[in-house]
């Protein structure tokens, strides 16, 4: 079974998630603070962590900072309505996804099954397959349809990067540092831009947020 780290200082939150993911096959690590946490992940190191934004010591943010730090494992973060700018941050800080709270148990799961998926496949995936759409990760070539799409250097970096995270919200700073470089984090202007133009070419007629969806005043994600 799979080890979830899962950090909150409710106690009827911490007992419905550890039900919830017992029921669904996997070993839950409890832990009500931030240091508690980042204590048991080191002992005994997590394939996953849940993280509740709103701790009583460390914020969720920081937790989500320290355990980026030496590990790739899946971090997904829950938030409040309301909570949009410390969602921002544990984004940047190198979280994978969010949930808001209130959620639902089939969501939950889902989106930790989609982000341990996505650690098990790795990136060495030389082809990657949407639908209707091809990317040839080594030859730099796209297809929809099964006919070549054009894409500029640009586009294709910025293509290449949300399809091998399929699924995980990419923020704006984790395309631009991606793609462009640390220090164009701040410029999401030609950001959008080059987005634009990228559905403009990959998207079906009358679909046009089938693979790249945006999750608005955050970032992008491959959601084929």
């Amino acid at each position: 079974m799979s080890r979830i780290l899962v950090v909150d200082d409710e106690p009827q939150i911490l007992r419905a998630l550890r039900v919830v993911l017992r029921d669904a096959g996997y070993e839950v690590v409890p832990a009500e603070t931030g240091a508690q946490a980042l204590d048991r992940a080191a002992v005994r190191p997590p394939e996953a962590a849940i993280v509740d934004l709103m701790l009583p010591d460390i914020d969720g943010v920081e937790v989500t900072r320290q355990l980026r730090q030496w590990s790739e494992m899946p971090i997904l973060v829950l938030s409040a309505v309301g909570e949009e700018e410390q969602k921002v941050r544990a984004l940047q800080a190198g979280a994978d996804d969010y949930i808001t709270k209130p959620f639902g148990s089939r969501e939950l799961v889902a989106r930790l099954q989609a982000a341990l998926r996505r650690v098990q496949r790795g990136e060495e995936q030389p082809t990657i397959q949407a639908g209707e759409l091809e990317i040839d990760l080594a030859a730099r070539v796209v297809c929809l349809a099964g006919e070549p799409v054009h894409l500029t250097p640009i586009e294709f970096d910025l293509l290449r990067v949300l399809a091998r995270n399929r699924g995980r919200l990419m923020t704006h700073r984790d395309l631009l540092r991606e793609v462009w470089g640390p220090e164009y984090v701040d410029d999401v202007q030609p950001l959008r831009t080059h987005i634009a133009r990228l559905r403009g070419k990959i998207e079906p007629d009358g679909a046009p947020q089938r693979y790249v969806v945006t999750e608005p005043g955050v970032g992008y994600r491959f959601a084929a």
